[in-house]
């Protein structure tokens, strides 16, 4: 089953949600049917290694900061 995501037009709620087919989606916080699709950010493959964003990163296990000059190193 894929994974999307949605947002809610009624109450500008975000979620992600396991979609089969053509079946509808409800808002899990208002309940309303009208639910737009988002894009969905992309997930690494597995087995893949992100670049470090910092030279902070590549020296540890990694500190998850995504900006350059964000790092908390």
């Amino acid at each position: 089953m894929p994974l999307f995501a949605y947002r809610c037009v009624a109450c500008d709620t975000r979620t992600e949600m396991l979609v089969r087919g053509d079946e509808s989606v409800t808002c899990p916080e208002c309940g309303s049917s009208r639910m737009e699709r988002q894009l969905s950010r992309f997930a690494p493959m597995s087995g893949a290694s992100p670049e470090p964003a910092c030279s902070g990163c590549a020296l540890s296990q990694g500190c998850g900061c995504a900006a350059q000059g964000g790092c908390t190193h």
